[in-house]
């Protein structure tokens, strides 16, 4: 399959400026479909990229809450701080701070983004961006457009072993969870692309 070149959003940089509302485009699509990759190529001025992954539960909290070994589960972030957050940009005033997710640590470090104000449009990307149940179902409609990436699934599957066993498991290791955790939460983010703008599908 010849991959969907990815779209541009100068028509969401052009809208912005002429009405002075900001927009914010949201990018969807399961664990390793290259949501991080496409949003940092989108990034540029007028434009800031804040990623879902920085409202990951600590690994502290996790491990009270008996969640740690189905991290990155929808239950496993601060789904309503990450609803707070998209309200606070879409109001458009002022710097916004956000926590960014470190892999070398795994784990999220608060205020390492910066939302400017001259930014006009604002780049999101997560798993759980269009999934209809509460609250994560408060994001689609904070949403000026939403694209959803879904790669070929050998693609993706591969990506994510790479992406475990850069960050320091086995091989073993990566591919249980690939193939454990990763695959059930993967599953449950394909049922959402019927609510995406655009589907791009392709390596």
């Amino acid at each position: 399959m010849t991959p969907r070149p990815t779209p541009g959003i100068a028509h969401l940089l052009d809208a912005a400026r002429a009405d002075g509302r900001r927009r914010v485009l949201g990018i969807a699509g399961g664990p390793g479909a290259g949501k991080s990759t496409v949003a940092a190529s989108l990034a540029g001025p007028g434009v800031a990229v804040v990623g879902m992954d920085g409202w990951h539960l600590a690994n502290a909290v996790l491990d009270r809450l008996g969640r740690r070994e189905r991290k990155g589960a929808p239950d496993t972030f601060d789904a309503p701080g990450y609803v707070a957050f998209l309200e606070r940009v879409r109001a458009g005033t002022g710097t916004v701070w956000a926590p960014e997710f470190r892999r070398e640590i795994e784990e999220p470090i608060a205020g390492a983004l910066e939302v400017p104000p001259d930014a006009l449009v604002v780049v999101t990307e997560g798993n759980y961006l269009l999934l209809d149940e509460p609250p994560w179902d408060g994001i689609r409609p904070l949403l000026d457009e939403a694209w959803f990436l879904e790669p070929d699934e050998e693609v993706r599957r591969a990506r994510l072993v790479a992406r475990h066993e850069r960050h320091g498991r086995s091989h073993a290791e990566a591919v249980a969870r690939a193939d454990g955790s990763d695959a059930a939460n993967a599953r449950m983010i394909a049922a959402t692309a019927e609510r995406a703008d655009l589907v791009l599908r392709g390596a």
